[in-house]
């Protein structure tokens, strides 16, 4: 048996391509689901971050998070709200809440406490520390949870067939009621290989913004490092 025929057969891609066109739904579940939940838990992520309230629920909601079984919650909102991208990719965001509230809540407010007392001192207001200094060199953290969040939701929405959500956990399904074992490896493939593609992109661009950071905290060491001047 060779398994990967079901890859290498053109007519499953293209256009009109069973693989193309799960793939394509596979991508949008994903990136319309983080975007959504970037939407809402990085802003609530800066404000507590910055003001140091409310760091017991994000505490809290982490926690939660990992006991919700995501294949009950996708059937409940399914039967409960009917079939359509809107329960499925609903209940994606809400699982990718949790990382990327983290992972900006953690980074606000881990941020440099000289640079951020230094910008006190200057008289900036509380937009323009979060702005010009809390959120640069937090920006590595919160990509982090974006990371962390696609991940998740990659791997989640492959169960998103079982709910009539299609994506590349159909070709999972129906090869296993077919006994159609190419297929099902194509599917296991396809979700693996886009697994390490976000990965490995969210890690190069957090990679890039922790470089950002390091010049200051260099400088600020060696400086620190000298001794005085004596006259």
């Amino acid at each position: 048996m060779n398994l990967f025929s079901y890859l290498t057969d053109p007519a499953n891609w293209g256009p009109d391509g069973i693989i193309t066109k799960l793939l394509l739904q596979h991508l949008y579940y994903t990136i319309s689901a983080v975007l959504i939940a970037a939407l809402i838990a990085i802003p609530v992520g800066i404000l507590v971050g910055h003001t140091g309230r409310g760091a017991f629920l994000v505490v809290g909601l982490s926690n939660s998070a990992r006991a919700i079984p995501s294949l009950g919650l996708l059937i409940l909102s399914v039967l409960a709200l009917g079939t359509g991208d809107g329960p499925i990719i609903g209940v994606l965001a809400i699982l990718a809440l949790p990382p990327i509230l983290t992972g900006t809540a953690t980074g606000i407010n881990t941020a440099d406490p000289e640079a951020v007392h230094a910008a006190r001192a200057l008289g900036m207001t509380g937009g323009q520390i979060v702005g010009k200094v809390e959120w640069p060199l937090a920006l590595p953290l919160v990509i982090s949870g974006l990371r962390s969040a696609t991940l998740q939701v990659v791997a989640t929405a492959t169960v998103a067939a079982f709910a009539a959500g299609g994506g590349l956990g159909q070709l999972l399904i129906s090869g296993q009621a077919n006994q159609n074992y190419p297929q099902m490896f194509a599917g296991a493939v396809l979700v693996a290989g886009l697994a390490i593609v976000f990965d490995l992109s969210l890690g190069i661009l957090g990679w890039l913004a922790g470089r950002n950071t390091r010049p200051h905290t260099r400088r600020r060491s060696r400086s620190a490092a000298q001794p005085p001047r004596t006259s």
